[in-house]
């Protein structure tokens, strides 16, 4: 397929900025650049109510926001872990999503700010992740969510996240999850598939920056094989909650993502894929500039309310 020209539109845009690559800058200048960029997904929709606060966790306070639709409590709950590449973004970067999300799926959401590398380097993110996932497990009640109806999910690294919470809430035993958000999830620290090798340059995420994110995050052999930094490599993906994996065609992350759910698929996971062709890594969540990304949001809120319909019974 070619590259959507909405797509297109938007790559020739950044181009025309003169911004650099993100792994070109010191770290707190692409922090800067990423909430630039969360400048381009449009005006936020209006939600029933939001909330800042922080939580414990494993390493002091964890920095929330929890997201609330119109209608009666309970609603279900989606706990969601923010993409970019465990170095950048933030609740700000996310917001747009996170606020789609809830009026789409009528959920609360709970956005988490976790630890970022390199100050905080692997495992600091999922433990943060699993950590506030377990909060609202706890309290799902006092903010008007329902402990029985809980979906993880995220983008990019945060999809990392969604399947690393997953699994390690599967090894624990809690808390129990009714289904997995995966958007162009980072799957595996190999960065050596076709996507990768196909999508290099030109299509905002490259194989150079997720190298840099990489070595921010998990420098070390050790720390890059181990399942809950790159979850492909989990021995095991039974017993897992549904899930549904999107990834774009021009994306490095396409492949992996796609062998992800293929795995869930061998493990006896009812996991549904869908490739958005012509589209690039990051299209989720610009839904003011990008069609698909539309499509993206309705197709994940459909999901959720499937899942969440389920739980309910």
């Amino acid at each position: 397929m070619a590259l959507d020209p909405q797509a297109q539109g938007l790559l020739d845009q950044l181009v025309s900025s003169g911004m650099p690559p993100l792994n070109a800058m010191p770290v707190a200048e692409a922090r800067a650049a990423a909430m630039a960029l969360g400048g381009m997904t449009g005006p936020p929709e209006t939600v029933a109510h939001v909330e800042d606060r922080t939580i414990p966790g494993p390493a002091g306070q964890i920095p929330v926001r929890i997201y609330t639709p119109t209608g009666r409590p309970p609603f279900p709950l989606l706990v969601y872990f923010h993409g970019g590449g465990w170095v950048i973004g933030n609740l700000e970067t996310h917001d747009g999503v996170c606020r789609a999300l809830t009026n789409a799926a009528a959920c609360i959401v709970v956005s988490v700010d976790y630890r970022l590398a390199p100050e905080h380097p692997f495992p600091a993110a999922p433990e943060d992740s699993y950590a506030a996932t377990q909060w609202v497990a706890a309290n799902a009640a006092a903010i008007g969510g329902d402990p029985t109806r809980i979906a993880v999910g995220g983008d990019s690294a945060g999809g990392n996240l969604t399947a690393v919470v997953a699994l390690v809430a599967r090894d624990r035993g809690a808390p129990p999850l009714c289904f997995q958000l995966l958007v162009y999830p980072v799957t595996d620290a190999a960065c050596d598939t076709a996507s990768y090798r196909d999508n290099a340059d030109g299509y905002f995420l490259t194989r150079d920056m997720m190298g840099w994110f990489w070595n921010h995050y998990a420098a070390q052999r050790s720390a890059r094989e181990n399942p809950y930094a790159s979850p492909l490599r989990a021995a095991s993906l039974k017993g897992l909650p549904p899930a549904l994996v999107i990834t774009a065609e021009f994306d490095p992350l396409r492949d992996e993502g796609e062998a992800y759910a293929a795995r869930l698929r061998d493990a006896g996971v009812a996991a549904q894929l869908t490739r958005y062709d012509g589209m690039i890594h990051g299209f989720f969540g610009m839904g003011s500039m990008l069609d698909q990304a539309k499509t993206a949001i309705a197709q994940a809120a459909a999901a959720l309310r499937s899942a969440f319909a389920a739980g309910s019974r």
